[in-house]
């Protein structure tokens, strides 16, 4: 069996699945996938480690079209909500063109191997994927 270490702290590989875990502020509930030591939104100095929705929708995107030598473009950048978590990340088996990704889009965890180094140990990224066809995400969030 192939040894698998996630790319990100945040990123959790297991036979539960994979999944995001953030820092949650529990004087105001504000997320973050960095260690803290004081909440950015309210001060306070307590975290909890929370699970992050595998499931959410396209608020904001880009197409990469020019990238650091090695990067394959072009690719899509995104912000997905995850059921109020707003994570970064790429959107993946999806073409990368203004007809295939929309705003509004309904879009799944996946992960994705990223490298292998010389002892054989694969490292694993994240990504978001379409659920189902994008007009019937889009259609979906205007109640059609």
């Amino acid at each position: 069996m192939i040894e698998q270490v996630p790319l990100v702290d945040y990123l959790v590989l297991g036979d539960g699945g994979q999944y995001l875990v953030a820092h949650e502020c529990g004087a105001c509930g504000a997320r973050f996938f960095d260690r803290r030591n004081a909440c950015a939104a309210c001060g306070g100095t307590q975290f909890a480690t929370v699970r992050v929705a595998t499931e959410g929708v396209v608020r904001a995107f880009t197409i990469v079209s020019l990238a650091a030598p090695g990067i394959p473009v072009p690719f899509v950048a995104s912000v997905v909500d995850c059921d109020g978590t707003s994570v970064r990340g790429n959107l993946v088996n999806v073409e990368p063109s203004p007809e295939h990704v929309k705003l509004g889009m309904k879009v799944r965890l996946t992960t994705v191997p990223v490298g292998t180094d010389s002892g054989g140990t694969e490292a694993i990224g994240f990504g978001f994927e379409p659920l189902g066809s994008s007009s019937t995400a889009m259609e979906d969030d205007d109640g059609r």
